[in-house]
């Protein structure tokens, strides 16, 4: 028999299935699947040709119990390669990316300085942009008006330019709420999304008992009624009275999933807009709003937005654009044992009087490495030995700055 593209990459699919699972509490996911196989051999043209073979394989790990998983895995893992072939000063193959096409994005939220922990993400998109070809966004998360520091605008924009060096736009989300209403109002009328006005609390026991609230069966007309309501500054609702939920799977084994919030009143006034909205997008609606908008193609972001990354698949499903999801690999984070990265801790500290400024050379801040003679340089060739990888990484502060001191003296 010929030995095709698809039954070559069988065993070592599944292996890899197991081997995400086993390491990350029995689940594993595409991407983390796909990844190790260029290391294998595969070639981004040959993507197309196994990725139905990596969903049933992820498909059918899943719905093992941790010990199967466990036990299948220590049957197959001599088999897989646990080398890492990639050359560490080279960027690795980004799946499915075409020459001159790969649109990728940061998204800052303005709630103070881009420190250290910023960079790993958005240096890596960057970079991936500037080896293909394409796009790369920064986009400003600022619709909880409760948490923006105005001079924040500014100072991400600085940093980003002296960082990346090829930002093609930067977004302003509070510049686009018409936009998100305009999709709001699509949801509503395809019967994806109503407006809530039960108790928060006695809503969290119906969904966690699977159950619908009172307000879930209501039809399209007063959904659109309810919303109109909501946009009203004759303020038939007051904030907290009104929720635009998406109408997901109530039987979702997920219970974050059930019927997920999607935009709330807040009438506090926005540093940017003043009292000109007091309806607000939630992450879930404004991003996956953007990302379809902008053609995202590849998105990088942290493990802990795996739940996020499949509320925004569902939006896009509900608008019919679901072969248009970008690809979405999870990074591990990089945890510092002794850097405060707490935007609302730094703040707090600088008001206190113990640093002088987000420039102060013993804040880990963009602005403050800049003073220190920092280039953008010594982050992307950080970045870059990373790579693409799921795995958590515990550095102390003195070895991040020997590695950067080296990279920054080459």
């Amino acid at each position: 028999m010929v030995k095709t593209k698809e039954n070559k990459f069988e065993e070592r699919i599944y292996g890899y299935a197991l081997k995400n699972a086993v390491e990350h509490e029995g689940r594993c996911v595409a991407g983390s699947v796909l990844s190790p196989l260029f290391a294998e051999g595969l070639q981004k043209e040959e993507v197309k040709l196994i990725m139905s073979k990596i969903n049933d394989a992820v498909k059918k790990v899943n719905s093992l119990s941790m010990e199967e998983q466990k036990s299948e895995f220590d049957k197959i893992s001599e088999k897989l390669s646990h080398r890492d072939v990639r050359d560490p000063n080279e960027l690795p193959e980004l799946p499915g990316a075409v020459k001159g096409k790969v649109i990728m994005r940061f998204a800052p939220a303005p709630s103070g300085a881009l420190h250290i922990g910023h960079v790993i993400p958005g240096m890596i998109s960057s970079l991936f942009v500037k080896k293909y070809g394409g796009k790369f966004y920064v986009r400003i998360e600022d619709t909880n008006p409760e948490t923006i520091e105005e001079s924040a605008y500014e100072n991400i924009k600085k940093d980003c330019d002296w960082l990346f060096g090829n930002v093609s736009q930067y977004i302003i989300q509070s510049d686009r709420l018409e936009v998100y209403y305009k999709y709001a109002l699509e949801l509503i009328k395809k019967d994806f999304a109503y407006i809530c006005t039960c108790d928060p609390e006695s809503f969290k026991e119906l969904v966690k008992k699977s159950k619908p609230c009172a307000c879930r069966n209501l039809n399209v007309e007063k959904n659109i009624s309810r919303w109109v309501r909501m946009l009203d500054k004759t303020k038939w609702y007051k904030g907290g009275e009104a929720v635009l939920r998406f109408k997901s799977d109530l039987k979702n084994s997920n219970p974050a999933m059930r019927d997920f919030p999607l935009a709330r009143i807040n009438e506090k006034q926005h540093p940017k807009q003043g009292n000109k909205y007091r309806v607000w997008p939630l992450m879930n609606l404004s991003v996956a709003v953007d990302d379809m908008e902008f053609g995202m193609t590849h998105i990088i972001r942290g493990k802990d937005h795996r739940d996020n990354s499949e509320r925004q698949k569902m939006i896009f499903k509900a608008l019919g654009k679901e072969k248009q999801f970008p690809w979405t690999f999870f990074m591990g984070r990089v945890k510092f044992k002794d850097i405060n990265l707490s935007k609302r801790k730094i703040k707090a500290a600088i008001e206190a009087g113990e640093y002088e400024g987000y420039e102060d050379e013993k804040l880990p801040t963009l602005i403050s490495l800049r003073k220190r003679g920092y280039k953008p340089e010594a982050f992307a060739k950080f970045a870059t030995q990373r790579g693409l990888t799921e795995v958590d990484k515990v550095m102390a502060q003195k070895d991040l700055f020997d590695v950067l001191d080296r990279f920054n003296r080459e």
